[in-house]
Formats: structure tokens, sequence, C-alpha cells
């Protein structure tokens, strides 16, 4: 029965103070109460706070979508990581089309020139699929990670003081307030006190104590001034100390854009692991694919008529083939090393589409035959070519000599 009771007075208590807390806010909206504001520094600490969350979501979310740009695939690993389960293993894009290529070139033949060719791509991008791997999970533990430990835990944290902060200012408020209102009923029952009857007969002694019993009452809220001061202290020392507390924990802000700092840069360097594994898979892959025999390069020819060819990628190819001297040169015939060293002219056979990038070189059309020569002091990947009236550098990937 005594729980009972104290039950029942707590829940009272609870209640009269959500209700003041309630009155006390809504009178600050409405203008009718005073309210006490935060020192600057706070205010800017806590303002510093919400940018960081704001920011800190907003990069979580899109580096998962960079991570795993498939939203149904996020989704999965959301519920698996909430049930405390590990998700299926599943082969990625790079991994998919990897395997892809390898069983069609086994179904093509490995002893065939596209055969083989499919195989090596298959392997490379299988490869390519690894890295991808081995970058999503160096970035979810090292930058991920410590981005969803502070939104879940330091800033809920911040957030669970923040709103106590709150409420202990709308109970220092509210004391204030009751403070003030029984200051005033003091004043006035002090000014009634001291005015007394001028006249001895009936209606005035009838009024005079009305007026005694008016003072009686307003010296109740009189007497209410001693215990809303102490009120008002307690409150205070509870506001400033809430403050603090609160205070301390958005210094920690500083600390938390140091520790975020370091594992930005965790993730830069899985980045650039990751695309440097990359660049050096393709830059073997295409040793690869130009070590095979000029028959490759008719197997080119027959199929430059399918779409694949009319793909707008020549100028990066010769400037990949410029920057790449070594490689491009393992893919040049005999023939054009003939040429090179001759001084003489030759038939070609156009393989691909190219458009100049300057008015020294000439734009060509796949299929198109043109005449090409050496001349001394050229770049070894480039020879001259004319149609017709027009003449200008072509690159020697671009050619296939004719008999």
């Amino acid at each position: 029965m005594n729980i009972m009771d104290f039950n029942v007075k707590k829940l009272a208590a609870d209640a009269g103070t959500f209700l003041s807390r309630a009155v006390q806010f809504t009178e600050e909206k409405l203008g009718q109460a005073e309210k006490t504001e935060l020192d600057a520094h706070l205010e800017n600490l806590l303002s510093k706070a919400e940018c960081t969350k704001l920011w800190t979501e907003k990069i979580m979310k899109q580096t998962e979508v960079l991570l795993q740009p498939n939203p149904n695939a996020r989704i999965e690993e959301f519920v698996y990581e909430k049930l405390d389960r590990k998700a299926p293993s599943r082969m990625n894009n790079p991994e998919l089309l990897g395997q892809y290529m390898i069983d069609a070139g086994n179904e093509f033949g490995p002893g065939t020139a596209y055969g083989n060719a499919l195989i090596k791509c298959g392997e490379t991008q299988k490869r390519i699929g690894t890295a991808d791997r081995e970058l999503i999970q160096t970035s979810a533990i090292n930058f991920l990670t410590p981005l969803r430990n502070f939104i879940e835990g330091d800033y809920k944290t911040i957030t669970k003081e923040r709103k106590l902060l709150q409420n202990k200012r709308l109970d220092l408020d509210a004391a204030k307030t009751r403070l003030k209102k029984a200051k005033v009923a003091e004043a006035r029952a002090a000014q009634l006190n001291t005015s007394q009857p001028e006249e001895n007969n009936i209606m005035v002694n009838v009024s005079y104590m009305l007026n005694l019993l008016h003072v009686k009452w307003l010296k109740i809220w009189a007497e209410e001034v001693t215990k809303s001061e102490q009120e008002v202290r307690i409150t205070q020392s509870e506001f400033d100390r809430q403050a603090e507390i609160t205070r301390l924990l958005l210094e920690g802000i500083s600390s938390t854009h140091a520790h975020h700092l370091r594992c930005l840069n965790d993730f830069v360097e899985a980045q650039m692991t990751y695309y440097a594994q990359c660049y050096q898979y393709m830059l073997d892959l295409q040793k690869q694919l130009g070590s095979f025999p000029s028959t490759f390069l008719s197997n080119n020819n027959q199929s430059s008529t399918t779409p694949v060819q009319s793909v707008s990628t020549p100028s990066v190819l010769a400037s990949a083939s410029a920057s790449l001297p070594s490689v491009s040169n393992s893919i040049v015939t005999s023939g054009l090393s003939e040429l090179k060293s001759s001084s003489g002219s030759r038939k070609a056979r156009v393989l691909y589409d190219y458009d100049a990038a300057n008015s020294s070189e000439l734009s060509l059309l796949a299929d198109e035959v043109i005449t090409v020569y050496s001349i001394p002091g050229m770049d070894s990947d480039w020879l001259m070519g004319e149609r017709g009236n027009q003449k200008g550098k072509v690159p020697i990937t671009y050619l296939e000599l004719l008999n």
C-alpha cells in the first residue's frame, strides 16, 4: 500500500512538472513569458553538433551508395545486420561478368583468339571483383563504422542531454515566473495592509474586515516568495550543472572531427589501393591481348562492322597508346615495323573510327583504305596517312597493313 501511495505521489508530481513545463513553453511561444537564453559558446557548440550530424549522415549514406549501387542489396544487408546475421555471399558485378566471359571463352574454344581473349578478360574481371570486395570491407570497417557509431552513439547521448537541458531551463523559467508573481502579491498585500479606516462607523469597519480577509488571502502568495526563491536557487543549480554536462559533451565534437579525419584518410588510402590494383590488372590484360598474333587483328577487322566498333573511344585509346609506348609497341605487326624502317608507302585498312584531335591529324572511318608512310623523326606510335588530297598523322594501332 505504501509503495502504491509512493507511486501515485510520484506520478502526480511528474504530471505537475510536465504541466508546468508545457505552460511555460506555451507562454514563451506566445511571448507572454521570459526565456533564459543559453550563452553564445554553448549555442555555437550546439549548432556545430547539428551540422556535424547532418553532413555525417549524408556522407555515410552516399558512401554506401558508392560502394553498393544496388538499393535492394543495401536493404538486404541492412536487414541481416539488424538480425545480427551474416548476409549470404553473392558474386558482385565484375565477378559475374568475368564468369560469363570465361564460360563464353570456353564455349567458343580456348584455342581460338576470341575465346582466349574472353578467358583472359574474364579472369581480370574476377580479380577486379575481388579488389572491389576488399574495398567495400576496408571502407566499412575503417570509414562507415566510425561514422555510424557517432550517429547512433555519441550524437544520441548529446541529444538526450540536450533535451534534459531544455527541461531544466523550462523548470528554471517556470520557477522565476512563480517568484515574480509571488513578489507582486507581496507588494499588493503590503499596500493593502497599510491602509487604515478613517471613520468609526459600521460600513467602514465592514470594509476594513473585508480588506483584512483580502490581505490574508494575498499574504498566502507573499509566503510563497521564500519558497519560490529557494526553488529558483535549486533549479538554477540544476540548470547550470546540466549546461556544463552538455557543454563537455559538445566540446568532444572537435575530437570527433579529428577521428573522422583519420578515418577519411583510411578511406582515401583504400580507394587509392583499389584503383591502383584495377589499373595494374587492366595494364597486364592489355599487354596479354597485345601479344596475340596478327590473326587477332584480322578477327577485329571482320567484326569491325558490329555496334561495338562504333563506340567513340578512339581518342582515349590513342592517348593511352601515346602514354604507354611499351604497350603499343607490343601490338605493332612486323609489316608496320618494316614500313617504319623504310621510306616507301603501303596501303592500310582502318580498323576503327578515329576523330582527329587537331589539324595535324587525319580523321579515319572504319574499313576505309588509306595510304600510309613514315617520316623520319616521327613518334613511333604514329604514321602519316593520305586520303586523296587530305593527309595527317594517324595512330598505328588503328591500322592493318594490306599485302
